[in-house]
């Protein structure tokens, strides 16, 4: 009969000192986000809206990341939602509407802000976002919401 051995170091549990157990920060700042009137949409939404200049620094952020700047639009819903189908995982509402095509060359995030301008004039009650497309690994690494409708 053959006999296996296996060897193995010893696993050490790691324990906190004395000291490290009374380091924890006083947290009295918490709050509970409500749940009803107060959706949160994607990157950044938790923040204040952008000011146009803190949009351009994060469209010079894609765009020398060698994103591709796109803009998209959503006129009913700004957010993922159930309307046909109640299996976990099926959601509406992830598809929106690319806004002209991809910027292809664009070296300025002032080409992109005039397109959003554009794009809201012409959707004003609608949801506008800007996302970076990596054409190289084909793949979205960065979206967030440019533009709100008023109430939201």
């Amino acid at each position: 009969m053959a006999s296996s051995i296996i060897s193995s170091t010893a696993a050490v549990a790691a324990r906190a000192s004395p000291a490290q157990g009374s380091m924890v920060a006083p947290f009295t700042g918490l709050k509970v986000w409500p749940t009803q009137g107060l959706k949160k949409f994607e990157t950044l939404s938790y923040l204040p809206d952008l000011t146009t200049d803190q949009l351009a620094k994060e469209i010079d952020y894609l765009i020398r990341s060698k994103w591709i700047p796109c803009i998209e639009f959503e006129l009913e819903h700004g957010f993922v939602y159930r309307e046909h189908h109640r299996s976990p995982g099926y959601y509406d509402g992830r598809y929106w509407t690319m806004w002209k095509l991809p910027m292809y060359g664009c070296t300025d995030s002032s080409q992109v802000l005039s397109e959003l301008n554009e794009a809201i004039k012409a959707h004003p009650d609608g949801f506008i976002r800007i996302i970076g497309f990596d054409n190289v690994r084909q793949v979205q690494c960065i979206s967030f919401i440019a533009y709100k409708p008023p109430g939201y």
